[in-house]
């Protein structure tokens, strides 16, 4: 009775201990996140870079996401291979909701599409085109654009079509998409 109530005591503590170091990790992530914006808002921009790349790499699901975005909305980085790294540390390493995933996959299908073949565009959001996510109908659009900028018009009304065959498509995309359909084939 004594061993029984010494281990439950035991694994109580243990439980509490490891919430509260999850907790502190998580306010250190946070004050690095905050502090690096403050600093680069108030004009000290020596250090940004190198602290928004450590949070990333803490593959914390909430402030990791977060870093890299406000790398990229405000051109902090501008090597391509490098930002294309940060995203890898997100999508695969990094424990996200299966929605958040995707949207990365398709925020670094967008992030490169440019200078994407088609068949490296497809694998990358493949993810995405196999499943019903609801960036669905924003890859499918992407898609349709990277192949109507290539000329190739038939094979951007076929994905344009898709987008309006999804039952849950989005609605904004499903009516851009109509509207494409219309004035241009």
């Amino acid at each position: 009775l004594i061993s029984v109530s010494f281990i439950i005591v035991l694994l109580v503590i243990s439980f509490y201990s490891y919430r509260i170091y999850k907790d502190n990790q998580r306010e250190q992530i946070s004050n690095k996140y905050n502090s690096a914006i403050i600093k680069h808002q108030i004009g000290n921009e020596s250090e940004i870079v190198s602290v928004m790349k450590e949070v990333i790499e803490e593959k914390n699901p909430s402030y990791s996401p977060l870093a890299l975005y406000y790398l990229l909305d405000n051109n902090l980085i501008d090597d391509k291979e490098e930002i294309n790294n940060l995203f890898n540390v997100l999508i695969k390493n990094t424990s996200l909701e299966k929605e958040i995933k995707n949207l990365i996959i398709y925020k670094k299908a967008l992030f490169n599409s440019e200078n994407l073949s088609e068949n490296e565009l497809l694998i990358l959001l493949k993810p995405i085109l196999n499943s019903e996510s609801i960036w669905k109908s924003h890859s499918l659009y992407l898609i349709s654009e990277f192949f109507y900028s290539k000329n190739e018009k038939t094979k951007s009304q076929e994905f344009l079509n898709k987008i309006i065959s999804l039952e849950n498509s989005n609605s904004n995309i499903k009516t851009q998409a109509q509207k494409k359909l219309n004035r241009d084939f």
